[in-house]
């Protein structure tokens, strides 16, 4: 298509389907993008969400375009990979536009959503993260199952670059960096085991020694890690902003959803490590990140993760102990008298919502 007929404001691109946790994310990220987007007046965005609810969206200044299960079904064959939609649907957008970013629902602006466009030129992708060389660990399964090939055909090496694709962003005279990495998906995946990362490695394959590859994890933040405290905090901006989410105060505390994990400071750390000492070494750790979530923090949004940390707490010793814990040995251990004395009233509302969160 001839560039004049394409459109060239910068397209922002979201893929939500499936649980409503998802579109949550995706209204806080829309958020966060149009509340930095003040910062350049004057410069057009348009934002396109392509999804199968489009209820969520009412009221944002978004193009929502429907994506019904058939057409998913027909972007993730022929091996029901669901990743492989995320470079259908930029090859379909770039066939209409010149400039695209797709990111994905688990991200936050720090600035405004063209600062990531301005480092996308002709012959460059941008993507979330450049992550450690494919040769740095020979165990990995993409390694193990797939590096003869790749070296064989000259298409990687073991100082291939590792993409994060939470974001993907493109001009459109490089789609075809999409052609290549859905061929690769498609030829690769019986051969993967399962990789959860397959996507994000056939895009680093696709990219190697074709285009010049760019970052942005100083602009977003991209919370595939402490996931859960990260929802914690976005959901509290949802809770208090639903009605009028487009509103000032509203874009204006985006800002207070913070990169940081919301962890007590440093000296009372320090002081809960202290406390614990005197703990069975087993439980330190659990009690711990118990306190962790007992502490007020001054930031709403980051006080909204208290119950993470205690359901984390749960979590982290059974993984250490390789086995659940019981409810009867959960109460027994928080009426340890040292526990009791630290969490006094506290403890009842934690063992309750511990119990819930289990669905006791």
């Amino acid at each position: 298509m001839p560039i004049g007929q394409r459109l060239t404001t910068p397209q922002l691109i979201y893929l939500v389907y499936g649980a409503e946790t998802y579109h949550q994310e995706a209204v806080f990220s829309i958020a966060s993008a149009l509340a930095g987007l003040r910062e350049s007046p004057g410069e057009a965005l348009d934002i396109q969400v392509f999804t199968d609810n489009p209820m969520p969206y009412a009221g944002l200044p978004v193009r929502v375009r429907h994506l019904d299960n058939e057409t998913r079904q027909t972007w993730i064959e022929p091996h029901g990979y669901h990743f492989r939609a995320k470079h259908v649907v930029m090859q379909k957008v770039l066939e209409e536009v010149e400039l695209a970013l797709l990111i994905d629902t688990d991200t936050f602006f720090h600035c405004s959503p063209l600062e990531l466009f301005r480092r996308i030129q002709p012959g460059t992708l941008l993507c979330n993260a450049v992550d450690l060389n494919y040769g740095a660990n020979k165990d990995a399964v993409l390694y193990v199952t797939l590096a003869q090939a790749l070296q064989r055909r000259q298409l990687a090496d073991d100082n291939m670059p590792q993409l994060n694709s939470g974001v993907i962003g493109l001009h459109w005279t490089d789609a075809s960096v999409l052609d290549r990495s859905i061929a690769l998906m498609d030829e690769f995946y019986p051969m993967a085991n399962g990789a959860y990362t397959l996507e994000e490695f056939c895009l680093s394959v696709a990219a190697y020694r074709s285009v010049h590859v760019r970052e942005c994890p100083d602009l977003i933040h991209h919370y595939w890690s402490r996931k859960q405290l990260f929802r914690a905090k976005t959901k509290a901006w949802l809770d208090k902003h639903h009605a009028a989410p487009m509103c000032q105060s509203a874009l204006d505390e985006t800002r207070q959803v913070t990169a940081t994990l919301p962890r007590p400071p440093t000296l009372q750390r320090l002081a809960y490590k202290l406390i614990t000492v005197a703990l069975p070494s087993h439980k330190r750790q659990f009690m711990r990140e118990i306190l962790y979530g007992c502490y007020r923090h001054t930031n709403p949004f980051d006080q909204a993760c208290a119950p993470v940390w205690w359901e984390k707490a749960r979590e982290n010793v059974e993984n250490r102990l390789k086995e659940p814990l019981k409810d009867h040995e959960l109460k027994r251990w928080l009426n340890h008298p040292l526990i009791r004395w630290v969490l006094g009233e506290r403890r009842e509302a934690i063992y309750r919502h511990l119990m819930q969160a289990k669905g006791n």
